[in-house]
């Protein structure tokens, strides 16, 4: 049920004059959802208008969403539902397997909670999705949103769901003057009033398409933001946010630099062609996944920036060995990569032709895997960086 107290104290921050904007409710969603029948993305995940999607297929594409575009998600997303074409084959298969599918499409926590989770809905649930966005939340990697967007999507129920993009539109709908995340009560009390109680799935992903394509966020254009395209919006009529500067919402913190960590990375390749890899703890950054040999920057921290090689690890080990190879080179251009809290520059050096039997002891910790097949390894985009700027 909406909440009117929330409603009030929102309604006391607006100008007396546009108060009377705030009006029908059910007359803007009506908009979005007449909008949404005729304007809809075709997505791979989607139902047509009315009718209920697949708890799988939304479950699926919500977690790939994360932080990731449509257009990225879309391969992947069909990648998985060939592979996996049920949630019981999707939990039956081994965590490497789903590491090796999910390879480059980053935040790999996500695909270690999904296969966990799918291995809870199987043993606890019987293989059927719970309904209730408290059931959905107690799921493995299930948040807020994606329980609601699963509830609405899926179940018919109404829910509240808000993602960056439909954040942004309430935003500037009401007019929402708090930064983020403070705004956060004021932006649900939005989307609370127009939120229908039929379609609600359907209500959101229109929201969804309406910030992909008409309500977007504002983009550097020189000294200039970009603007949304208020004039073919269904809810321009009463949004409060049009008639100021609409890039301007939701309003934020500056964000803070981001730090660049420094460190090493090694390139072992044998004379029989096979290539030295060391697989991640399952709970840290890159969990679970496949790395060349490396210096600790995956376990640092904002405090530290340089991360050179450590004497007794693997990479320490390799390093000591293999000084005076013959076929060993430091290459000139480091690999750059960006994560979501930190900037990464990795000094790279290619080591060629080496004998495997020569590194008996030295390679603890370290597991040869074909060259010729390590398109198939699960190995996230930054080692796939490496790789390419060793041997492309």
């Amino acid at each position: 049920m909406p909440n009117h107290s929330k409603e009030k104290r929102l309604a006391a921050t607006l100008p007396p004059a546009k108060a009377k904007q705030r009006l029908d409710n059910h007359e803007a969603s009506r908009a979005v959802l007449e909008w949404y029948d005729h304007n809809r993305r075709n997505l791979p995940w989607r139902m047509p208008p009315g009718k209920r999607a697949d708890p799988y297929h939304v479950w699926l594409s919500e977690i790939m969403l994360q932080q990731t575009t449509v257009e990225a998600v879309k391969p992947y997303f069909e990648k998985f539902i060939q592979r996996w074409p049920r949630l019981a084959d999707f939990a039956a298969a081994t965590q490497d397997d789903v590491l090796r599918l999910w390879a480059g499409l980053g935040y790999y926590s996500r695909a270690r909670n999904m296969h966990r989770a799918a291995q809870v809905i199987v043993t606890e649930h019987g293989g059927a999705f719970p309904e209730t966005e408290t059931a959905l939340r107690a799921l493995p990697g299930v948040g807020d949103y994606t329980a609601a967007a699963i509830a609405a999507i899926a179940f018919g129920q109404r829910a509240l769901v808000c993602d960056a993009n439909i954040e942004r539109i309430m935003a500037r709908y009401g007019a929402v003057a708090d930064r983020l995340p403070a705004a956060k009560p004021a932006i649900r009390a939005v989307l609370d009033r127009m939120t229908p109680s039929d379609r609600a799935g359907d209500f959101a992903q229109a929201l969804m398409d309406i910030g992909n394509r008409i309500c977007t966020p504002p983009r550097r254009k020189g000294t200039h933001r970009s603007q949304p395209q208020c004039l073919i919006c269904p809810l321009a009529s009463s949004c409060l946010g049009r008639h100021q500067d609409p890039s301007s919402w939701p309003r934020k913190a500056p964000k803070k630099d981001r730090a660049t960590r420094q460190g090493h990375v090694m390139v072992v390749i044998s004379d029989d062609q096979q290539v030295l890899l060391m697989r991640r703890p399952s709970q840290r950054l890159l969990g679970g996944m496949m790395l060349f040999p490396t210096s600790n920057w995956p376990d640092g921290s904002r405090a530290k920036t340089t991360y050179p090689i450590e004497a007794d690890s693997l990479l320490g080990q390799l390093e000591a060995h293999l000084a005076e190879h013959p076929r060993r080179q430091v290459l000139n251009t480091p690999v750059e990569h960006i994560f979501s809290h930190f900037a990464l520059s990795l000094t790279v050096t290619r080591v060629t032709d080496v004998r495997r039997q020569d590194l008996k002891g030295v390679d603890a910790g370290g597991i040869w895997h074909p060259m010729v097949s390590l398109d198939q390894e699960a190995l996230p985009s930054v080692m796939r960086k490496v790789f390419a700027m060793a041997c492309g």
